[in-house]
Order: structure tokens, then sequence, then C-alpha cells
């Protein structure tokens, strides 16, 4: 091939991929400004990962350090960080469509606000606040997985090395997020943490205290489940939709309740798929693994796995 029938047979490659670029928008955002930026919300989750686990995450603390002073140059840097990225989000879920309405007024009622940028700078501050206790909240996840893993020489083992933690520690960051009604940026730090630790926890579950999933890998955690304190699940449990209600004309009905309640102290083992949005899990049941529960669990049942249905073991 010489370079002629080279840099033409590129041309004409490059004339139809433009093509796709015009034809097929749903897939590409030309000249989107407002888009938000994937990886600047993964640094401002780095930072955030910092301050809720200093010294495990970002740079050395030294033991002399002024610890208001840590908090204060992180919050401030975070303060501003996050909300640019409120702002963008903003300004281009709305001029796209996005029903998020309680987001244009203030907490109590008035005008709709017409500055993003003013309501960004209220959800950021609002969003931080949550930092001290989901930093309580996740002292009380790690102790869970030290106490509840064998394996587990230290806590220290627990924060460094364990991907449930990860995972869990992310959803706590992004559920306040999700909870104000902010689009996008929850999603995209949830799906950051499943890529990373192999746990799909959407940011709209609602998730107690002391929670621990072993291993990890392959687990699912739907938008409407709700999991009480001191839950335990391992590897490849799905907590999921049973069946998705249509529309007239065919789509999916959006929204409404979909995935499964796990009331305290439940134990739910490998592989175990549970589906339904009337679907409870009793407190203090244990879920064998391979189970899969489509009716509700009394609480303290023994349920055997491998099977279809539910199987009571007293």
């Amino acid at each position: 091939m010489t370079d002629n029938e080279r840099n033409e047979r590129l041309w004409n490659l490059a004339e139809r991929l433009a093509a796709t670029y015009r034809h097929d928008g749903v897939i590409n955002r030309i000249g989107e400004k407002d888009l938000p930026s994937q990886a600047t919300i993964v640094r401002i989750l780095d930072r955030l990962l910092s301050v809720v686990f200093p010294g495990y995450f970002g740079d050395p603390v030294p033991r002399d350090t002024d610890l208001c002073l840590f908090a204060a140059t992180n919050l401030d840097r975070l303060q501003g960080d996050l909300t640019a990225v409120l702002d963008q989000t903003l300004r281009f879920s709305r001029r796209h469509g996005c029903t998020c309405a309680s987001l244009w007024t203030e907490p109590a009622g008035g005008q709709p606000e017409s500055d993003l940028a003013r309501v960004a700078h209220r959800l950021a501050f609002e969003y931080l606040e949550n930092l001290p206790a989901i930093r309580t909240t996740l002292r009380a996840d790690a102790q869970a997985a030290y106490e509840g893993d064998p394996a587990a020489a230290s806590t220290d083992e627990v924060v460094l090395c364990y991907p449930g933690l990860l995972a869990i520690a992310v959803h706590r960051l992004a559920h306040p997020l999700h909870r104000l009604g902010v689009p996008l940026v929850p999603r995209i730090m949830s799906e950051w943490a499943h890529h990373r630790s192999g746990v799909d926890i959407h940011p709209g579950a609602e998730i107690g205290g002391s929670f621990f999933i072993d291993h990890g890998t392959g687990t699912v955690i739907g938008e409407t489940t709700v999991i009480g304190d001191r839950v335990k699940l391992y590897q490849g449990v799905t907590l999921g939709a049973l069946s998705f209600p249509r529309n007239p004309d065919g789509s999916l009905v959006k929204g409404g309740r979909r995935h499964p309640t796990v009331e305290d102290d439940a134990t739910i083992y490998a592989g175990a798929t549970i589906l339904g949005g009337a679907t409870v899990i009793g407190r203090g049941a244990v879920i064998g693994g391979g189970a899969w529960i489509t009716e509700s669990v009394p609480a303290g049942a023994r349920i055997q796995g491998g099977r279809p249905g539910v199987s009571v073991a007293r």
C-alpha cells in the first residue's frame, strides 16, 4: 500500500466515522461544555477518601499535624471543587430535561433559583456537613469487617485491602448526594467503586451501620434496597428487582420500590439471589449460599441454599 493509498483509505474511514458523530447523537456530546467530567469527580472522590481515612488514602499525615488545619484545608478545596462540578452538572442536567425540581429552590421554599452557581454552592456545603457522621459510620463498618472475618489480622488490613469496605465507603460518600437529588455525580462515584472493587451498589440504596461485605466480588445492591444494621453479605449476592412494570407504550416504568429489605443482623451467603420490592428478609435470618428468594422470610429463619423459592429450616 502506497502512502497515498493509505491516506485516502484513512480519510474515507474518517468521513464514515464523522457521519456517525452527526447522526448517532445518543452516544456523543460534541460541543458540550457542561458534561460532568468523570476524571474531575474521581479526583474529588480521592480527596474525600483521604478526608474520611486520613493517612490511609492520600498523602501521609505527620503525627504533629494540626488536625483542624488539615480538615479545614481539605474542606476548602473540596467545597470549591465540588461547587464547580455541581454547577456544571446542574446546568447540563436542566438543559437536557432533568426533573430534579427540588434543586432549583431554597430548602425553605420560595422562588425558583436561576443562579445555579448559588444552588451548587448551597448543595456542596449541605453535602460536606455529612462527613463527620460518615466517618463514624465507616469506623463501625471497618470494625464489623475485622470482627466478622477470622482472616482479618487488623483493622489496618481491612481499610487497606478489603474491596468490600472500599465499596461501602464510596457508597457512604455517594449516598448523601443522591439523597440531595444531585444527578449523575453520585452514580459516577459508585460506578468507579464498582470498577475498582467488583461490588455494585447503587447510590440510592439505604444501608445501616456495621455493614460487612466479605470478599465482595459480584455483589449487587439495587437502588431501592433497604438494609438494616449489622448485616453481613458474601460475594455474589444479588439484592435485585423481580420484575419491571411497563408503560402502555412498552417502556419501563421508572422509579418505585423494586428491591428487597434486609432487616438487622441478617446474614446472606455467597451467590444468594433475593428479588422484589415486597420481599423482606427478617431480622437475624440466615440465607444459604445459592438460594433464590422471591418471598419474605421470617425473623430468625434458616434458608437452605441451592433451591428455588423459600425453604425454611428450623
